[in-house]
């Protein structure tokens, strides 16, 4: 790669971190629209994961088209290049966000779960067309630490939504009636989506497509790395978005901390500031960077986390937090920089924190739930990475079915709510444990690159 070459690749991966953070800022601020909008419209738990329902089926709608075109006429992304896929992903999420003025205009449930719907479709083609586009900027074995870094910056939306989010929809704009705390966020955020596609027209990306092999058929399938990692994506998400999605309702519970829901989303954010911190640690683990420059940077990063959760919560509890960011460092250095290894270590972590979570109240119970965020970190980067490797020009095609299979985002967390509903929050947190022990399966065997035909 000459210089030129890599300083358009850099300039490129800058461009894109700012859209990795926002869609993790919108796609963690649902886990504040769900206690809000049960509140204002008296819903169950199970109703109220219809949220997370519409947001991630448009995901498996959105992917299953793309599919479709791709088979029957060859892969868009192929034709049409990574930027315009990003260009038109941004300008539908806009369209998404907008919805929601209307919506909490005529109160109706039913089209914030459409708008939230259109929002996902947008979030689909972002993440078929990003995702192997920054995995492509550089050497193929540097891709997990790539990945990793860009989801970073996506975890750092997601640290950021539940705090300001809950600010303004539980606090700033809590006179508003009803629903109509939304109304100017979305608004906001709307205006955003909009300017990112002006921003991304101008701005030189490095043109990726295989106009000689857009081919159509089923050619990603016959990858056994890549269906297994199908199934992986749908358990990791839906463990993730399963667990964020009841983390509010889990505090406000008596036995574990019986918080508010402002209070509550603090301890929101904290967990997904763990996949901040991870993902991070994960870019530096998973890179080339020579080892003494791995164990110098990784423990630094631990001790900013600690500084900051020190002085934006309290001492105590980031005392109680440097524990799991020790044992976190010490799964980095288990994995040995091995995307597989690092993957199923991590998995055999999350499923002892929701055994001793299950079986525990108070402080315990709080923390190993919360410190599940810092283990799932690495998780869509590394499984993403291991699934698309060697797939070629069914690069896009096979991430089309990986973007799919967020679907479990859709499917578990209802599944969970129906548990919450008929046998209590806490229990309903067996749900993720299925997610783990798939995950720990994929990153020990299920990744390996075998054609299934």
């Amino acid at each position: 790669m000459n210089k030129t070459q890599s300083n358009s690749y850099r300039t490129a991966f800058v461009s894109l971190t700012f859209l990795f953070f926002m869609w993790g800022f919108m796609t963690a601020l649902n886990d504040i629209l769900i206690p809000y909008l049960r509140g204002s419209f008296d819903l169950t738990h199970t109703k109220a994961m219809l949220i997370q329902f519409a947001f991630f089926t448009s995901y498996f709608v959105g992917s299953l088209v793309y599919f479709i075109i791709s088979v029957t006429h060859g892969d868009p992304i192929n034709k049409i290049g990574y930027k315009k896929g990003i260009i038109i992903g941004l300008l539908v999420s806009g369209v998404g966000a907008l919805l929601f003025y209307p919506a909490a205009q005529f109160h109706m449930y039913g089209f914030f779960l459409s708008a939230l719907f259109v929002l996902g479709l947008g979030f689909t083609l972002l993440q078929i067309a990003a995702n192997p586009y920054v995995a492509i900027l550089g050497p193929s074995e540097s891709a997990s630490s790539r990945l990793n870094l860009a989801q970073g910056f996506n975890s750092l939306g997601t640290t950021i939504a539940p705090v300001l989010g809950g600010f303004l929809i539980f606090t700033f704009f809590k006179e508003s009636a009803g629903s109509d705390a939304v109304k100017i966020p979305y608004l906001v955020f709307a205006g955003i989506f909009m300017l990112m596609a002006i921003a991304i027209t101008f701005t030189p990306l490095p043109r990726f497509t295989n106009p000689d092999e857009v081919t159509p058929g089923f050619g990603a399938l016959k990858h056994r790395q890549l269906v297994f990692g199908m199934i992986a994506i749908f358990m990791y998400v839906g463990g993730e978005v399963s667990i964020g999605s009841m983390l509010i309702s889990y505090l406000n519970l008596p036995e574990i901390g019986g918080f508010t829901d402002a209070d509550a989303s603090i301890y929101v954010s904290i967990y997904w500031g763990g996949q901040m911190i991870g993902r991070f640690l994960g870019a530096v683990s998973l890179s080339n960077s020579k080892r003494w420059v791995k164990l110098l940077v990784m423990p630094s990063i631990s001790i900013l986390a600690f500084v900051i959760l020190g002085l934006t919560t309290s001492f105590d509890a980031a005392l109680i937090y440097l524990i799991f960011l020790v044992i976190n460092l010490i799964g980095f250095f288990i994995g040995k920089s091995l995307p597989h290894r690092t993957l199923y270590v991590f998995a055999g972590i999350n499923l002892i924190f929701l055994i001793i979570a299950l079986n525990s109240t108070g402080s315990i119970a709080l923390w190993t739930i919360i410190a599940i965020g810092l283990f799932n970190s690495i998780m869509w980067s590394n499984i993403f990475t291991l699934a698309i490797s060697g797939l070629g020009k069914y690069t896009s095609q096979g991430s089309s079915l990986l973007v799919m299979m967020i679907l479990g985002g859709a499917i578990l967390p209802l599944i969970m709510g129906a548990i919450a509903d008929s046998y209590g929050v806490h229990m309903s947190f067996i749900i993720p444990v299925f997610s783990y022990i798939y995950i720990a399966f994929y990153g020990i065997s299920g990744y390996k690159p075998n054609k299934i035909a």
